[in-house]
């Protein structure tokens, strides 16, 4: 299921390569710093994606957390089990977000 970054990740790296690569590898010693599985690991930071209501970082946390094995059924249930905390509205967007791309069967 690999695929390519989003184009707009893409340009960013070419204009800013020193500094996508800090946050690559930044993100890279937050995954290896503790014992969490690298799925586990994606479904938080989607479930963080949707709190901060950004809509690209819930279809590329989607797209990863696919990569890592999670499921749809996962997947939709890390935005789920938000709703107590940061409201049925914005549950409901990031659950259409994640829709848009396993609709997409990526």
């Amino acid at each position: 299921m690999s695929r390519e970054p989003h184009e707009h990740y893409q340009r960013l790296k070419a204009r800013h390569g020193e500094l996508i690569g800090a946050v690559e590898a930044l993100r890279q010693a937050a995954a290896n710093s503790g014992p969490l599985d690298a799925k586990t690991g994606l479904l938080i930071q989607l479930a963080a994606a949707a709190a901060i209501r950004s809509h690209g970082s819930v279809h590329s946390h989607t797209i990863r957390a696919l990569e890592a094995g999670a499921t749809p059924e996962e997947i939709r249930h890390a935005v789920t089990v938000l709703t107590s905390t940061i409201g049925f509205p914005t549950v409901a967007a990031a659950l259409a977000w994640v829709d848009d791309v396993l609709e997409r069967g990526y």
